[in-house]
């Protein structure tokens, strides 16, 4: 229930109007002029103040300028006339009611302000918690990378024009699950555009036609199916930031729009006959090597160097020293609160064991791994056996994947991963996601791990995905 002011210099009607309301389960405080109004609603903070527009004091105009940034207010006048409801929306009221007026359409009105007093709270807390969650202290880690890292995105998170044209593209490097996308929220968040639009999309989930109408929008009439004007992402995100997440899978002809677009911050919508001006910073992210995919004529070499005036590189987990052991104590503490059990503690051997370990997932991985563990711990404490991160039994493994020895043939570490990987993609008859799993890792891994060796199928063997 809420907290009503009713301010009326009639006492009958505003004792009426109150006993109306809390009857209706709400509580109803009353004030009989201006001033009093204004103490009454400082005092008691009413989520809706319903106040006439004659009053002695202050008129209804003056109460409602001096509480329009607290409290929604309803204005209820026997002198209705389109001067005064000029004024009344100037002041900022929210409904012009005139007398005598139905207790039935004050409720109306009302209820329709407390629905949007609720709607605006519940808005507000998400996106203040997106916020929080997308700040640099999202960034955890103390290692030394770490720290270099949360400088530079304060430094290019702050790097806004004077003259406040959009701002330069920014493009984030990182592994698969190392947390390019929380990258880029604290690079909007961190800066002068947090009030505004965050707005991402994956260029790899969507096929090419699909985003160019995501990113640049159409006409109605463009198309067949085009039965009304969609406004496009990138004038979405009009004041604020666009993430282009795995930028190395956009089509060709959508990297030359996109150049375009980052040359003059100027879209057109499909079927429109005039651009639009856009004030927005693109952030766009990849775990491929970009300069590869140039190499391959895959990804257009200008659009590249417009796209590294700000480069960020994310340390993989294996390069950041304990903070493994940091993460994974938060992610305890958090996924024992979400399944309602008792945050278990880390041994020695299980410390051991998550600084050993490769994290070729990166943090996705560890949160991964220490989630399992809380699901099936039933103890006080995690041991190594309980993050479950050494290798896979003998017998779910395939007699021909060995494991290549690191000995007299064996060479490099890289020459031994590389080897590992050909064993596995041969059993697998160059089925990626066959040979992921023999692998036991994630199949974006193992791709990134192909172009990291320039590894090539065998002529007149189709790969697949």
């Amino acid at each position: 229930m809420a907290m009503l002011l009713i301010i009326e210099d009639e006492a009958v009607l505003a004792r009426n109007i109150a006993r109306y309301f809390e009857k209706l389960g709400h509580t109803a405080e009353v004030a009989h002029d201006g001033p009093a109004g204004v103490e009454a609603a400082r005092r008691v903070m009413p989520d809706v103040v319903i106040v006439d527009f004659q009053l002695p004091g202050l008129d209804g105009l003056e109460v409602i300028r001096a509480l329009r940034t607290e409290v929604r207010c309803v204005m209820v006048t026997g002198h209705a006339s389109v001067p005064v409801a000029i004024d009344a929306m100037k002041a900022g009221f929210m409904d012009l009611l005139t007398k005598p007026v139905a207790l039935a359409s004050l409720k109306a009105v009302v209820d329709r302000a407390l629905a949007e007093r609720s709607t605006r709270r519940a808005l507000d807390y998400y996106q203040k918690k997106e916020a929080d969650e997308s700040s640099l202290e999202a960034l955890a880690g103390e290692s030394a990378p770490m720290r270099a890292l949360r400088d530079l995105v304060r430094t290019m998170a702050l790097s806004e024009p004077a003259d406040r044209s959009p701002g330069a593209p920014i493009l984030v490097l990182g592994e698969t699950g190392a947390g390019r996308e929380l990258v880029a929220r604290a690079c909007h968040y961190a800066g002068s555009r947090a009030a505004a639009p965050f707005i991402e999309i994956n260029c790899a989930a969507l096929p090419a036609q699909l985003i160019e109408g995501e990113l640049f929008g159409h006409e109605k009439g463009a198309f067949t199916d085009a039965q009304a004007r969609k406004i496009g992402l990138i004038e979405a995100a009009d004041g604020g930031t666009l993430f282009l997440d795995e930028i190395g899978e956009l089509d060709l002809s959508l990297q030359a729009k996109l150049l375009r677009v980052l040359e003059n911050f100027r879209v057109r919508r499909l079927g429109a006959l005039q651009d639009r001006q856009v004030n927005v910073r693109i952030i766009c992210a990849t775990n491929r090597d970009l300069d590869q995919l140039v190499e391959a004529g895959r990804f257009r070499s200008d659009l590249l160097y417009r796209l590294r005036v700000f480069q960020i590189n994310i340390p993989p987990l294996r390069a950041r020293g304990d903070d493994v052991l940091l993460l994974a104590r938060r992610f305890l503490t958090q996924m024992a609160q979400r399944y309602g059990k008792p945050p278990p503690a880390l041994d020695a051997a299980a410390c051991d064991a998550l600084r050993a370990h490769t994290w070729p997932g990166n943090v996705r991985e560890l949160r991964n791994v220490i989630e399992r563990a809380v699901l099936l711990n039933q103890g006080d404490t995690l041991g190594a056996g309980d993050l479950a991160l050494g290798p896979r039994p003998a017998i779910n493994q395939p007699a021909s994947l060995s494991t290549p020895s690191s000995g007299a043939g064996g060479g490099s570490l890289e020459a031994v991963e590389r080897q590992h990987l050909v064993q596995a993609l041969e059993q697998a008859q160059w089925n990626v996601t066959r040979a992921a799993r023999l692998l036991d890792i994630s199949r974006d891994t193992l791709r990134y791990r192909i172009d990291k060796h320039g590894l090539q199928r065998p002529a007149g063997q189709a790969a697949v995905d």
